[in-house]
């Protein structure tokens, strides 16, 4: 149950004349994590959260917060600052930066690191921070394409006796203005037959790839058929002549563009996944290459979003390198979480607020978040559950509820999927208050776990506690 097959709608590409989108029928598979139910900050036009939308619920200044900071991304008003979201475990910070991502959409790059992972990774602690704060940074890259645009009038494929495949053709497409017969290659009539191209359909053929794009149907066909699916989508015949100039938008990152650069296998070493280090030179060049493009008009900076959740795990070396990292000119927003108090800095005997130097927290806009409460908790858990296709009673729900307040509100959540299991076991329709009792048995909380740890230590491997009760005896006595 936790994976859903959702087959995706064909996806007629865009009339806006920047882009040139390909159409395909898409069939994905997603999985339900931790924070699939989330689509953006649920804020309204004023910047205000609303109580429950987009799958956020509560934290209501943290998101205000967190809307101020993206509205001056999405103006590209800001870069090169650091916001530190800081809060109790289970109170939302991933999910609010993941809502800030969903916010952001496609063209603004975002990536999400953990603290832990820059020193597992085959390089240097201040080369993995350096390849992630260059993934967060994207270059959008301007340029020219002529294709040809119009709706196609007829198509003529002449197929050989002997049943081989057809090697000549011609289409006839139209403009409000003018019409024009074009000879069709073998390549182009394989497209044709792939993508079902057929009279009435208006599409763009770009001349320099030959790739044909499906736009939709001309409005002077709707009458044709009495029934047609939902996914059909009628456009004007276009206007002008057939051949134009169409500006095209390419978005990459700068990390993308050291790959390709700087490894003899070039665009094939991003999906080898063996990037290594990348040279200081080869960076150096892109960053004048790429400021070259950017006086002639022909590229824009867009400074995206670098998310490091447990931000506490890096050490002072990295700290010292993020102090230097932020004041590059063309340094993304970074966004960081912890769930720390006053601890030691990692790799020093120093203690600090959140384990991060206090000249680095002095470069942050801090946003706190605070625990849920049991209304909150409660709404919380219905999209969960929504979420995660799961039927329950009102009881079932009040019961969760009360588990999240007294225990976790993740705890809470895993027991959602757990229950509908054992429901599903006894087929019944939805889940009950006995599924809960049952899966709460079955599994314990960190309360109830530490409970049995106490009670039981003993019989435990190099137990501490049993280790300093034994060093306490013999004073005891002597005493």
């Amino acid at each position: 149950r936790n994976q859903r097959r959702r087959p995706e709608k064909r996806r007629m590409a865009s009339t806006d004349p920047r882009k040139i989108a390909e159409v395909r029928d898409v069939h994905r598979l997603e999985r339900i994590g931790a924070h699939s139910h989330i689509r953006g900050l649920g804020l309204d036009d004023a910047l205000d959260a609303r109580m429950v939308s987009q799958g956020m619920v509560g934290q209501n200044s943290a998101r205000r917060a967190a809307g101020v900071i993206l509205s001056m991304i999405q103006e590209e008003k800001i870069a090169g600052r650091a916001v530190l979201i800081a809060g109790q475990p289970g109170t939302g910070k991933t999910a609010i930066a993941m809502g800030m991502a969903k916010a952001l959409g496609d063209d603004t790059p975002f990536t999400m690191l953990a603290g832990s992972e820059i020193f597992s990774l085959e390089m240097s602690k201040t080369e993995a921070l350096t390849q992630a704060f260059r993934r967060s940074i994207g270059v959008r890259i301007r340029e020219e394409a002529e294709i040809i645009e119009g709706e196609v009038v007829e198509i003529e494929i002449e197929r050989p006796a002997n049943g081989q495949a057809a090697t000549f053709g011609k289409m006839t497409l139209k403009t409000t203005e003018m019409e024009t017969m074009y000879d069709l290659g073998q390549k182009m009539i394989e497209t044709i037959q792939k993508e079902q191209i057929q009279a009435g359909d208006i599409i763009t053929i770009d001349k320099s790839s030959g790739k044909i794009s499906l736009l939709g149907r001309s409005f002077a066909r709707s009458r044709d058929y009495d029934a047609m699916g939902p996914q059909t989508r009628f456009v004007q015949c276009p206007e002008g002549e057939l051949q134009k100039r169409k500006e095209v938008v390419h978005t990459v990152n700068l990390h993308e563009i050291d790959v390709i650069n700087s490894r003899q296998q070039g665009f094939l070493a991003l999906f080898a996944g063996d990037t290594g280090e990348i040279k200081h030179e080869v960076r150096e060049q892109i960053d004048a290459k790429v400021a070259e493009w950017r006086e002639e008009g022909k590229a824009d900076i867009v400074p995206g979003v670098l998310f490091i959740d447990e931000v506490h795990m890096l050490d002072i070396e990295c700290f010292s390198f993020l102090n230097r990292a932020l004041e590059a000119d063309s340094a993304p927003i970074v966004i960081m979480a912890t769930n720390r108090g006053i601890t030691n800095i990692r790799g020093t005997d120093y203690k600090s607020p959140h384990g991060i130097p206090l000249d680095l927290l002095d470069r942050m806009l801090i946003i706190s978040t605070q625990p849920y409460t049991q209304r909150e908790i409660r709404k919380i858990i219905d999209i969960r559950a929504e979420e995660e296709d799961v039927e329950m009673t009102e009881d079932a729900k009040e019961l969760l509820t009360k588990i999240g307040v007294e225990s976790t509100l993740r705890y809470a959540i895993h027991l959602i999927t757990c229950s509908n299991l054992v429901a599903m076991k006894r087929k019944a329709q939805e889940v009950d208050v006995p599924d809960i009792r049952k899966v709460y048995s079955l599994f314990v909380d960190v309360k109830r776990s530490t409970q049995f740890l106490m009670e039981y230590q003993q019989e435990f491997m190099f137990s501490e506690v049993h280790e300093e009760e034994d060093a306490d005896m013999p004073q005891a006595k002597e005493g």
